[in-house]
């Protein structure tokens, strides 16, 4: 009986708007043949990336498209593997003679190292192994010092105490990120100048061991074999990279203090509305509540097509994706993440901004 090889694992994490479902997209529009499962890790209710990864080009129908993209909706991966990462993981690897690589995107408040160590589990382990920890860096949020788009909050948290500038949640999540990392991508290399560039290429290689690899990006556009490939086999080592929330889970079930805690993610649903009076009331909603993050769909009266919209601070992308379907509700739907948002006001706001 022919034993199969290990199932190659790559893991894509970054902050929140880093680039890092765009990246994947590349990724799967440039399989050149190769079987992929995708396993996304939605933070919010809504499986918005998971729809955004199912209209890739990469020559299967949306229903062969839903079976190779598993959306894990109850949280962080670092929270909830032992209730929902290992079934799909076993399902997986018993589907492993018909795979060729497995991506797994992050959460953009997930802790990449507990994901990781879950490829120890034997069941995991004697399956697949992880070729690489990629790391997605905003490098002009890094510029700017914020980390993500417009941190409102944090950011003014860390002016008032410049003892905090080290000890703030973002900062430590993105020396986390790093700590975890086989190879590095400055993403939106395009929106940062060379100089600011250079800057940020030297304070993320700080964090980093020299044999972990910085490459520079736009939009994650960046050839298949520096992607995959790498053979870092990193459930080996990652046990001795050390990070700012080891102690979340060396024996210790309590979740209290997860710096997660710190993130809402609500969802709004609203009727059809007009494209620009919608940006413009997002933009507001951004600036006046220090929203990190706008993602969902929006239904444009006497638009037949659903449009995407991916909003870091107050930079938003657009783009009509596809048709609504004929039995599908032409409603408004959107996840907003932040700090300490009012699920209700927003939504009020929202809906007085556009008359609905």
């Amino acid at each position: 009986m022919k034993t199969l090889a290990k199932l190659p694992v790559t893991i894509v994490t970054g902050f929140l708007g880093s680039g890092k479902t765009t990246l994947l997209r590349h990724m799967l529009d440039n399989a050149q043949g190769r079987r992929i499962a995708v396993i996304v890790n939605e933070f919010g209710e809504l499986g918005i990336d998971g729809e955004i990864l199912k209209q890739c080009s990469i020559g299967c129908t949306e229903e062969e498209a839903s079976g190779r993209v598993y959306e894990l909706a109850n949280g962080c991966l670092c929270c909830t593997v032992q209730e929902e990462f290992f079934p799909v993981m076993r399902e997986l690897v018993a589907r492993r003679g018909d795979l060729d690589h497995i991506l797994i995107e992050t959460s953009g408040l997930a802790l990449p190292k507990p994901l990781v160590q879950a490829f120890q589990w034997p069941e995991i382990r004697s399956a697949c192994t992880v070729d690489a920890v990629i790391t997605v860096v905003d490098s002009p949020a890094v510029a700017a010092g914020t980390f993500a788009a417009f941190p409102d909050q944090v950011d003014a948290q860390r002016k008032l105490d410049p003892n905090l500038d080290h000890e703030s949640p973002l900062h430590e999540l993105f020396a986390d990120q790093l700590a975890s990392a086989d190879l590095v991508i400055l993403n939106k290399t395009d929106l940062i100048n060379p100089a600011d560039l250079a800057r940020v290429r030297l304070e993320v290689a700080e964090e980093l061991p020299p044999a972990v690899k910085i490459v520079e990006a736009s939009s994650g556009r960046l050839p298949l074999d520096v992607l995959i490939g790498l053979g870092a086999g990193s459930e080996e080592n990652i046990d001795s990279r050390h990070s700012h929330h080891d102690y979340h889970h060396d024996g210790d079930d309590d979740h209290d203090d997860h710096d997660h805690d710190a993130f809402d993610s609500i969802s709004i649903e609203l009727p059809q509305a007009d494209e620009s009076l919608l940006l413009d009331a997002l933009t507001q909603l951004v600036v006046q509540h220090g929203i990190l993050r706008v993602k969902g769909f929006a239904a444009i009266p006497n638009k037949p097509m659903r449009l995407l919209i991916q909003g870091v601070g107050t930079r938003f992308d657009k783009h009509f994706d596809r048709q609504w379907g004929a039995e599908e509700a032409r409603v408004t739907r959107l996840v907003l993440i932040g700090q300490e948002l009012d699920a209700a006001a927003l939504e009020a706001q929202l809906r007085a901004a556009l008359s609905v």
